[in-house]
């Protein structure tokens, strides 16, 4: 075995940690297809419905179990939903109470509109700190700092 010297360690330490944590932080996320979803206390239909969820709803997935997967929704909220009423349609939650929108991906860009919390807008693509996202009118795309906004 050929020593390794010690700063060439620490890096690789450094590096290993830095893979770990990023693994960590890795975190599957779906969204409400249908248009109304329970989300249930326990995997079943025969679970208590705590609360009903709408299309594109962000939902992150803790578990699957059979047909059913637990998710966590922005507020920290937890709950099972049936796998077949989710999907991989990306979307966004506005986390703000309420939200600039904007033409463009900066803060110099007009303001065109605003969202409010709990809004859910579907995400067209990001860049850097900013998403662009499908207008709520339907009347093109704006764009929002993610820094205001949960899901992908």
């Amino acid at each position: 075995m050929v020593p390794v010297p010690p700063a060439v360690a620490r890096v690789l330490a450094l590096l290993t940690l830095a893979a770990c944590a990023l693994g960590a932080q890795a975190q599957e996320l779906v969204s409400v297809r249908s248009p109304v979803v329970n989300l249930r206390a326990t995997p079943s239909t025969e679970g208590e419905v705590l609360w009903q969820l709408r299309r594109g709803y962000p939902l992150q997935v803790l578990q699957r179990q059979g047909d059913w997967i637990r998710v966590r929704d922005f507020e920290g909220d937890e709950g099972w939903v049936a796998a077949r009423v989710t999907g991989d349609e990306r979307h966004h939650v506005v986390r703000a109470r309420t939200l600039n929108l904007r033409s463009g991906p900066g803060l110099e860009w007009q303001v065109v509109g605003t969202a409010r919390y709990g809004d859910v807008l579907a995400t067209v693509r990001r860049q850097g700190d900013w998403v662009q996202l499908r207008a709520p009118d339907g009347s093109g795309t704006v764009w929002a700092a993610s820094d205001h906004l949960w899901g992908w």
